[in-house]
C-alpha cells in the first residue's frame, strides 16, 4: 500500500477512535469500516499491479483472493487463492506458506458449503411440508370419493408419506458429514491429501509430509522400510483427481479440526 493510502486508513482509524470516545457509536463504526474497506481496497490495487508485473506472484494471488474475500467475492476470491496455492506448491512443496494458503482455502470453502448445505436444507424442509400438505388433501379427497373404501384409502395415504419421507431424507443424506474414504487420506496423517504422491511400493503419502520423513527421519518408505528417495517420488494425479471431485461434493470435509 502506497504512504498515503496507508495514512488515509490510518486517519479513518484515528476518526473512529475519537467519535468513540465522545459516544458516537454510529459514526465510529462507519468510521472503523471505512478504514478496513479502503485498506483492503488499496490491496487489491497493488495486487492487481503486481501479478501485471509477474503474474506468478504467489503473494499478489494470495492476498488479491483475500481482499476479494473481505468484498464476500467468494468465487473470485477463491480462483485467486488456487492459482497461488499450485504456484507455490510447485516451486516449493514445503514451504510455510503452502500450508497457510491452504488454509484460508479450506475455512471459505467449508463457509461457503455451509451457507449453500443450510439454504438447500430450508428449501428442502418447505417442500417437503408443501408435498406432505398435498397428500393430506389428496387422501381427504379419495376418502369423499370412496366412502366404502376408507380403510384402503387411509394405507394408500400412510405409504405415500413414508415415502415421501424416504426420498426427502435420502437427499437431505448427501449433506451429512461421514468418514472420508482411506484411500482419499495420507496413511501418515489420515488427513484427507492435498498434495499426493506415490512411492514405489505403490503406496501414497502427502508431498509434505513424506518430504519432512526423508530429511528428518531416513531415507526410506516410513510403511514397508525400503530405500526411499526423493527423486522416486511421482504425484499421483489420480487420487488428486479423486479428491478434488470428493471435496467438491462434500464441502464438510474442508473443516479444519
Amino acid at each position: 500500500m502506497s504512504p498515503t493510502a496507508a495514512k488515509q486508513a490510518e486517519q479513518l482509524r484515528l476518526d473512529g477512535n475519537t467519535y468513540f470516545k465522545k459516544g458516537f457509536y454510529g459514526a465510529a463504526i462507519d468510521a472503523y469500516t471505512g478504514a478496513i474497506t479502503f485498506t483492503w481496497t488499496k490491496v487489491e490495487e497493488d495486487c492487481r499491479r503486481a501479478i501485471q508485473l509477474d503474474k506468478n506472484s504467489v503473494k499478489g494471488h494470495y492476498m488479491l483472493g483475500l481482499a476479494l474475500l473481505e468484498r464476500k467475492e467468494y468465487a473470485a476470491g477463491v480462483k485467486e487463492l488456487e492459482k497461488a496455492f499450485d504456484i507455490e506448491r510447485g516451486a516449493n512443496s514445503k514451504s510455510d506458506m503452502v500450508e497457510e494458503i491452504w488454509q484460508e482455502l479450506a475455512k471459505v470453502k467449508y463457509m461457503v458449503w455451509e451457507r449453500e448445505s443450510t439454504k438447500r436444507s430450508w428449501e428442502l424442509q418447505s417442500l417437503k411440508e408443501f408435498c406432505e400438505i398435498a397428500v393430506r388433501e389428496k387422501h381427504l379427497f379419495d376418502s369423499c370419493e370412496h366412502e366404502g373404501f376408507l380403510d384402503e384409502v387411509s394405507k394408500s395415504n400412510s405409504e405415500q408419506l413414508e415415502a415421501l419421507d424416504r426420498v426427502f431424507r435420502t437427499v437431505a443424506e448427501a449433506d451429512l458429514p461421514t468418514d472420508i474414504p482411506d484411500y482419499l487420506c495420507c496413511k501418515i496423517t489420515l488427513d484427507i491429501f492435498r498434495d499426493p504422491v506415490i512411492a514405489p511400493s505403490g503406496l501414497t503419502y502427502e508431498r509434505e509430509v513424506i518430504l519432512d520423513h526423508l530429511e528428518k527421519v531416513g531415507k526410506f518408505d516410513p510403511i514397508t522400510r525400503e530405500p526411499l528417495y526423493l527423486d522416486q517420488l511421482v504425484p499421483n494425479l489420480a487420487i488428486k483427481e479423486a479428491v478434488e471431485a470428493f471435496l467438491d461434493q462434500h464441502g464438510w470435509a474442508y473443516k479444519m479440526d
